[in-house]
């Protein structure tokens, strides 16, 4: 069993991502004000000392403890700790992201410190911006001084201010739509204090705004961590460690892909090309973000390059190159930039349609961009990089390569840096959680997307809605569909890229590759249909990806292609989801949404 402390936005983000394995776990906040909808967590109230957790642990047979609760937690960081060692249980830590802090930020280690310097430098009026709670740390300064806080709107803040004869004139109420530049001008404050929060706590907006204003930021920086918390940040970091703590919690576990490992044997590679340590692992960023690190096998300078190799984990996804090595060679290069240059085993690409120009080695955009990112953090000169996988060629004869004109090996792809398998029946059954979570905040409008990608592009139709609106449907849209039926969801909106598109409007609910490819008799039929002109025809018996029909069709024929598609999608869509409202949204590859197909709303 898992225990969670949290009551922060990533606690949320814990609940939501062990809410997918479909086991239990306590979640616990010391107040009750935070809202958490979860199906498996269990919800616990109240504060604990050392005395209560220990007694709950063993009690529950907790085997693991998840701090994610805020960072100026102190007490609670140091009980978690205690507990640990009492018990032997494993601490994951699920960690903001914090941004560097500015050159002129004033840095306090602690609020007496902050007290201390703003008294130096006769700061006349302060806007607080560190919590209700901190009104007692900093009454050293607002009993001599001009002093507004930030409060949430609660009666027990404001029980907690009178309680400490702070002025209700100088209180003011959060309110998420005004900005901190107004605070600071209605208030005339001369400097602005907060608490190193991090990018979740709103660091950046107080940061940025008092250098709009030209007044100084006072940092209460965040207080060190126990040294035994095995520290993450973001959902991918916290599933695998869960997964390593406790392997039985989810199904299925998950893995790297071929870009993620090809990112890391880059970065050691270069490292050792720098006469650099190579650490036992390599600390590298997820195209969201969210920061990982991966085991290196081998790393080594050799004549003109370094060298490095990283195996290839899948997790339980099966996947072809579980297991095989992934080899990177790096070298100086006089010209500028990072450029890639052909390696065993990693395919060649011979047809257009793929993003990649002709003749280039087959490492798609977002692995480029992440091995662009990480060698850029350690070298500014040219690079040649060459990824290699010794089975590469072998190993493609059993993937779709061969018939989308990658020669000569694998391509190196993903698009999260992260394989997070899931069998089918536990997909859909996470969707329908996810689904009745919605439900249960009385959610009104429910937001179908395949992924990550697309999600990002469609969250700017609808910036009021919760995050809890927005469900990945994989490939599984008619899975979707019928429990959003089954639930009674009233207005669904389904955000869709064109190759899946095209699937759906031929009839296929499934959208998965292994199940259903390009069907070019069936474009052209829509083509047809749709009265495009003659050379649309020759453009589809050319076509590798549906993608490519983007930049492939005059303009005039995609206003008579497209929406025909949707169409097609639509009425396939109408088979499992009958009764409500429905929206199909075509998403474009620079993220814009040029065509829709919206049904009238559901009385």
């Amino acid at each position: 069993m898992i225990l969670v402390f949290g009551g922060t936005t990533e606690g949320r983000a814990c609940v939501k991502t062990l809410d997918e394995a479909g086991s239990s776990f306590f979640y616990s906040t010391r107040g009750s004000e935070q809202q958490i909808e979860s199906k498996y967590g269990k919800r616990l109230t109240g504060a604990m000392d050392r005395e209560a957790m220990l007694s709950f642990c063993r009690q529950n047979q907790i085997r693991l403890l998840v701090d994610a609760a805020h960072p100026f937690a102190s007490q609670l960081h140091q009980t978690i700790a205690a507990v640990s060692e009492a018990l032997h249980i494993p601490v994951i830590r699920y960690e903001r992201v914090y941004p560097e802090l500015n050159p002129a930020d004033v840095r306090c280690s602690s609020y007496q410190d902050a007290i201390e310097r703003l008294k130096a430098a006769n700061v006349s009026c302060l806007l607080a911006l560190t919590g209700v709670q901190t009104i007692g740390k900093l009454k050293g300064y607002w009993m001599g001084h001009r002093c507004f806080f930030r409060i949430l709107d609660r009666t027990s803040s404001y029980e907690l201010a009178d309680s400490l004869d702070f002025p209700h004139d100088q209180l003011l109420s959060y309110d998420t739509s005004q900005p901190v530049d107004d605070l600071i001008a209605q208030v005339k404050a001369d400097a602005v204090i907060t608490k190193e929060s991090g990018e979740s706590g709103g660091f950046a907006e107080k940061e940025t705004a008092c250098l709009r204003a030209g007044i100084p930021l006072y940092v209460v920086c965040r207080p060190p961590l126990p040294e035994n918390f095995h520290t993450v940040t973001g959902k991918y970091g916290l599933r695998r460690a869960v997964e390593n703590y406790l392997p039985s919690f989810y199904p299925l576990h998950s893995g790297f892909t071929t870009g993620s490992c090809a990112t890391v044997a880059s970065k050691a590679a270069l490292m050792a090309l720098l006469g650099r340590e190579i650490p036992r692992k390599i600390p590298f960023r997820l195209p969201d973000g969210e920061l990982m690190s991966m085991q290196v096998d081998r790393a080594y300078a050799e004549g003109d390059c370094g060298v490095a190799m990283v195996t290839k984990e899948a997790g339980d996804d099966p996947d072809i190159t579980d297991g095989h090595l992934v080899v990177a060679k790096v070298r100086f290069s006089s010209a500028p930039g990072i450029r890639f240059v052909p390696g065993i085993g990693v395919g060649k690409v011979t047809l257009p349609g793929l993003g990649l120009e002709v003749g280039d080695v087959a490492i798609n955009r977002v692995p480029r961009e992440m091995i662009r990112r990480e060698l850029g953090l350690i070298y500014a000169g040219g690079l040649a990089v060459e990824i290699s996988v010794p089975d590469g060629e072998q190993l493609a004869k059993n993937t779709f390569n061969p018939r989308l004109g990658i020669e000569g090996g694998i391509s190196i792809i993903g698009t999260s840096g992260i394989v997070t398998p899931f069998s089918a029946a536990a997909f859909v059954e996470a969707i329908k959680r996810e689904m009745e979570v919605a439900v249960a905040l009385n959610v009104q409008q429910i937001v179908l997307n395949s992924g990550a990608k697309s999600e990002k592009y469609i969250k700017r139709l609808y910036p009021d809605l919760p995050q809890q609106a927005f469900i990945h449907f994989g490939n599984f849209i008619g899975d979707s569909l019928q429990v959003a039926d089954e639930l009674g969801i009233k207005n669904v909106s389904l955000g869709i890229m064109l190759g899946k598109a095209v699937k759906l409007a031929a009839g296929n609910l499934d959208t998965h590759s292994k199940k259903v490819t390009l069907d070019k008799e069936f474009l052209l039929q829509l083509a047809e249909e749709s009265h495009c002109s003659p050379t649309v025809g020759k453009t589809i018996k050319e076509l590798v990806l549906a993608r490519s029909l983007w930049g492939n069709l005059a303009e005039e024929d995609k206003d008579r292609f497209f929406p025909l598609l949707l169409e097609k999608a639509y009425s396939t869509c109408r088979k499992v989801y009958p009764r409500y409202s429905l929206t199909l949204l075509l998403i474009h590859e620079d993220g814009s949404i040029p065509y829709r197909l919206d049904s009238p709303l559901h009385p």
